[in-house]
């Protein structure tokens, strides 16, 4: 089988960002959270916790690969799930990555070092920023951190449960084990949950990108010379919806359009001048993929596929 030239940069480029976004990952739990003593969520948040409970015994970037490794086992064998390469290279390079980065101390958020932070909070705010770009970078080039993920889909192959309520209930149960431990406080489960929240907020930022896309809503008696502008000068679709206005109970035309941000200015002062009396409904898209816009791209909300394939 013959791989173009094109094929194997692409390939390159994609493990070069992968194994990037895996030592940003490393980098915030093993330089921000752990020197602190903080956890938070997922299969990272529980490897730290039994690293406070063996009071160091049992190091993490050993535990996260080791309970990684019988993860992917158990689902293969509970559901016949296939892990491309991709994601096993993402488990095997994180845990190396913790390992480096662990004796690292200069990179350390401790006392006297460049990334000391004095502030618990602000901890878990850029650990959990960083964690969701490197997590974020991980599913946009195709590969998964394991962990938690498996177990959630584990959940919902067998239970009515969805994978977002799987993941929130997952990471409450990890970070609530903080509490078990003797010389942690509530205080310490608040860290866990604010750098779970960050983690959650910026994440769909990082895979989906900021989409700068609106849609339109367009009420006007010239519908039909907005629509030959639309397509013929902005060069975009437009879908005609059938409406009833239930005051009047009259027929309605109703446009729907999607544009990019740079053109709404445009679209906007044209429709005004053509229909001062029309009525436009406008809302920020956080996603619009397809001819004109973006290409499909796996999403948080597609992580079986994330896990499954390369």
């Amino acid at each position: 089988m013959n791989i173009s030239r094109k094929s194997i940069l692409t390939l390159l480029k994609d493990y070069l960002i992968i194994t990037f976004a895996c030592f940003l990952f490393a980098f915030a739990w093993e330089c921000f959270m752990i020197p602190r003593g903080l956890s938070a969520g997922g299969m990272m948040g529980f490897c730290t916790v039994l690293q406070y409970a063996t009071d160091g015994l049992i190091q993490t970037q050993y535990s996260y690969f080791v309970i990684n490794a019988l993860l992917i086992i158990l689902a293969v064998l509970a559901m016949g799930i296939g892990f491309g390469f991709k994601t096993i290279y993402c488990i095997v390079v994180s845990s190396l990555a913790m390992g480096i980065l662990s004796n690292c101390s200069a990179l350390h958020c401790v006392e006297g070092e460049f990334f000391y932070v004095r502030e618990n909070m602000l901890i878990a705010l850029i650990a959990g920023s960083l964690e969701a770009v490197g997590i974020g970078l991980v599913i946009r080039n195709g590969g998964s951190t394991g962990g938690t993920d498996i177990i959630a889909l584990m959940i919902n192959k067998y239970w009515p449960v969805s994978l977002s309520s799987a993941f929130a209930v997952l990471d409450f149960v990890v970070v609530s084990l903080l509490l078990f431990l003797p010389d942690k406080s509530f205080a310490d489960m608040i860290y866990g949950i604010v750098e779970i929240a960050v983690f959650t907020l910026m994440i769909d930022f990082v895979v989906a990108g900021k989409k700068s896309s609106y849609q339109l809503l367009v009420f006007s008696s010239k519908y039909k010379e907005i629509a030959d502008y639309i397509i013929n000068e902005m060069d975009r679709g437009v879908t005609l919806l059938k409406a009833q206005g239930w005051f009047t109970k009259k027929d309605k035309d109703v446009l729907l359009i999607l544009i990019s941000q740079k053109q709404l200015p445009v679209l906007s002062r044209y429709i005004k001048e053509k229909d001062p009396k029309a009525f436009m409904s406008v809302c920020s898209t956080h996603s619009v993929y397809g001819e004109g816009f973006d290409e499909i791209k796996a999403g948080l909300l597609k992580k079986k596929n994330e896990i499954t394939q390369n």
